[in-house]
């Protein structure tokens, strides 16, 4: 049962890059708004697809590098719990920044 959950874990993962990739080109285009709010939310919203990326890319390694690498082995745990919570708080800052600028509208 336990390895069932790890496939279904690294395919989410696996799932998860396609998006983020795919995110991180619907919102690259050459026109730059004039509105502050607008691209305050495209910053954040590519940080945060672009630290998931980094997660993504990290677990993955971590998957393919041998375990008698242990330095190597930490350091991407860390990258990882790093770039985890770093997406955590661009998601956050999201709707806070909506209601930032909507209370400052009124």
């Amino acid at each position: 049962m336990h390895s069932v959950n790890l496939v279904c874990h690294d395919f989410f993962v696996v799932l998860s890059f396609i998006a983020c990739i795919t995110g991180l080109l619907l919102l690259w285009e050459r026109k730059q708004g004039n509105d502050e709010a607008e691209e305050t939310e495209k910053i954040l919203f590519r940080m945060s697809f672009s630290y998931w990326l980094v997660y993504c890319v990290a677990f993955a390694i971590q998957k393919m590098v041998l375990p008698d690498w242990e330095t190597v082995v930490m350091s991407l745990r860390i990258t990882t719990a790093l770039s985890y919570f770093l997406t955590f708080s661009c998601i956050v800052s999201l709707p806070l920044h909506k209601f930032a600028v909507r209370h400052v509208q009124e």
